[in-house]
């Protein structure tokens, strides 16, 4: 089991960029699909972003695609999700997930991940 703590959220206007962390505690990264979801009020927790092991592939959701970037720095056990030309759309709580994986592989839904975070508020004003 990883331990995964997100921070950067906060209160942006439309047009702004945000840089989200997911620090991750008690297992090596390398060998976890990682992802961001994120769940606006009244609604389901939706696929964001997700990256491989090692980080050389990524795919995301249509809404986020030339936006959002998802990276991950390995040796300091970080994944990271950085959010440009924010929408008022874009306000959610975001968590980051995690999944071991014996092979490198995408993972989109929620189902599929075992490890979560707390979530990180993202507030974007129009």
């Amino acid at each position: 089991q990883v331990q995964l703590v997100e921070s950067g959220g906060g209160l942006a206007q439309a047009g702004d960029s945000l840089t989200l962390s997911c620090a991750a505690s008690g297992r090596t990264l390398t060998m976890y699909t990682m992802g961001w979801f994120r769940q606006a009020p009244g609604k389901e927790r939706d696929f964001v972003a997700t990256i491989t092991r090692l980080g050389t592939n990524t795919d995301y959701t249509d809404s986020v695609k030339g936006r959002f970037t998802i990276s991950r720095d390995n040796a300091k056990g970080t994944v990271y999700l950085k959010m440009n030309y924010l929408k008022p759309e874009d306000t959610a709580v975001y968590y980051c997930a995690a999944r071991f994986r014996p092979f490198s592989d995408l993972l989109r839904s929620a189902r599929d991940y075992i490890d979560w975070g707390q979530g990180t508020q993202v507030t974007v004003s129009s």
